[in-house]
């Protein structure tokens, strides 16, 4: 349900900004309004409202929306308006009115940025763990340990910087400087070669195929927490209870005891523990859940984290007003940017196609989001605001940026451009979306079904 109403909020909110600045912009060029829809298909909701009586409109199908201005090519224009038809301003108030739906996308990732930026972003600190013997991070001389400060000479705060920044320096180069710090304060430069991120590198975890590992706290396996009517309770296991064996193998840390547990749903445990110092002997029987269509065993343990230990790996970007205005707006120019390079890289095919995601993704992602908290959310729903700014602004007839395309060629050539070449670019438009569609559409549901 939660997933469901993110979806439902993300669509209805990028999609109301996005037509808003188009009535916005109509209203004060002097257009009439006639519709603002929101959604496709039957109306399930309709209201008149302003002194124009515009008629606001939600629709069946939430993916999109529209503002209908007066205009003498749809439909015959009273005398008296023909001043407040679209068709009849000058081409720079068109291109205005255009030009401001994408801009309203744009400028309210930087909005969202801004507050997130002022209120702190949370994220892990950029300190290395296992860097795995063979890949690119351990060709670099890369080691578990080292805080990564700088990618490029550009400074970086948390992994979530890092993973940024790789991803830009990808599209731009093969090879990129790292700049880490070990324990003992010293700092080396390595480089970290990027050729093996290739039309396929994107897909899945970048970091992980070049060998890059967050660091995690060390857990030790000591019980932390019991919950009510768990196995743990039934058998006897006591909150600080310290687990030294299962069935007489080791157990190292607690990773590797809830690995044990998952294995084992309905068979019976022999652990060796310590409690208050003294060594004593427990059988223990997980319970039996399903998860992810698989058996695991599960006995209602956890581990509980102090806030000191947990503090050593945690960090919050934060900036005073101004600077997270700044900030903002650069982040919405980079990723801005970094949206047109990825769709040209899948142009010219140095970038796989499956990278596009649809409507099943996004709504997935927005759940994901949700259960998180408001700043996940909040962040998301910046990007795709950039994203649905960006993709509207792409020179492909009926889209935003396809119109101003045609008022671009009526500067040029004195008049506008004729109906029939307009009809042509029209069917030639929806062809390329309904290609865009199917394919996300398609990397969606291969997403589904294979994980």
């Amino acid at each position: 349900m939660l997933t469901l109403v993110a979806f439902l909020v993300t669509l209805g909110v990028l999609i109301v900004v996005h037509e808003y600045g188009h009535f916005l912009a109509a209203y004060w060029c002097g257009v009439k309004v006639l519709r603002f829809a929101v959604g496709f298909g039957q109306p399930i909701y309709t209201r008149m409202f302003g002194e124009d009586r515009t008629e606001f409109v939600i629709a069946a199908f939430p993916l999109g929306g529209y503002v209908k201005m007066l205009d003498e090519r749809e439909a015959p224009v009273l005398e008296a308006e023909k001043k407040r038809a679209f068709n009849r301003q000058s081409v720079w108030k068109r291109m205005t009115i255009v030009f401001a739906g994408p801009l309203a996308n744009l400028l309210l990732a930087i909005l969202l940025y801004w507050v997130l930026f002022m209120s702190g972003i949370p994220g892990m600190k950029p300190l290395l763990g296992e860097v795995p013997a063979g890949t690119p991070a351990a060709l670099a001389s890369l080691k578990s340990g080292e805080l990564i400060t700088r990618i490029n000479g550009i400074a970086v705060a948390s992994w979530q910087d890092v993973r940024w920044a790789l991803l830009e320096q990808s599209l731009k180069s093969n090879t990129v400087e790292i700049e880490a710090v070990t324990a003992r304060d010293e700092t080396y430069l390595h480089r970290l070669d990027l050729h093996m991120l290739s039309s396929s590198g994107f897909e899945g975890d970048m970091l992980d195929k070049l060998g890059l590992h967050l660091a995690r706290p060390e857990m030790q396996a000591h019980v932390g927490e019991i919950l009510e009517g768990g196995a743990a309770q039934r058998d006897g296991l006591k909150v600080g209870d310290q687990i030294i064996a299962v069935d007489g193998a080791a157990i190292p840390d607690w990773e590797a005891f809830v690995q044990r547990v998952r294995m084992s749903a309905g068979k019976t445990l022999q652990l060796d523990i310590m409690r208050d110092g003294i060594a004593l002997k427990l059988r223990v029987t997980p319970d039996s859940a399903q998860e992810g269509g698989q058996t695991v065993g599960k006995i209602g343990a956890a581990y509980r984290m102090q806030d000191a230990e947990l503090q050593k790996y945690l960090v919050e970007v934060k900036y005073p007003p101004f600077a997270a205005l700044t900030h903002a707006a650069g982040k919405t120019w980079d990723t801005s940017v970094f949206s047109l390079k990825m769709l040209g890289s899948m142009v010219v095919g140095s970038v796989s196609w499956k990278e596009v995601s649809g409507p099943v993704t996004i709504a997935s992602i927005a759940g994901q989001t949700a259960h998180i908290g408001w700043k996940a959310f909040v962040g998301f729903l910046a990007l795709v605001s950039i994203s649905l700014g960006v993709l509207n602004l792409l020179p492909v007839p009926v889209l935003d940026g396809g119109h101003l395309m045609y008022y671009i060629v009526e500067i040029l050539k004195g008049s506008p451009v004729s109906d029939h070449v307009m009809e042509i670019g029209q069917k030639v438009g929806l062809a390329l979306l309904g290609l865009l569609m199917a394919i996300a559409l398609y990397n969606d549901f291969n997403r589904f079904i294979t994980g």
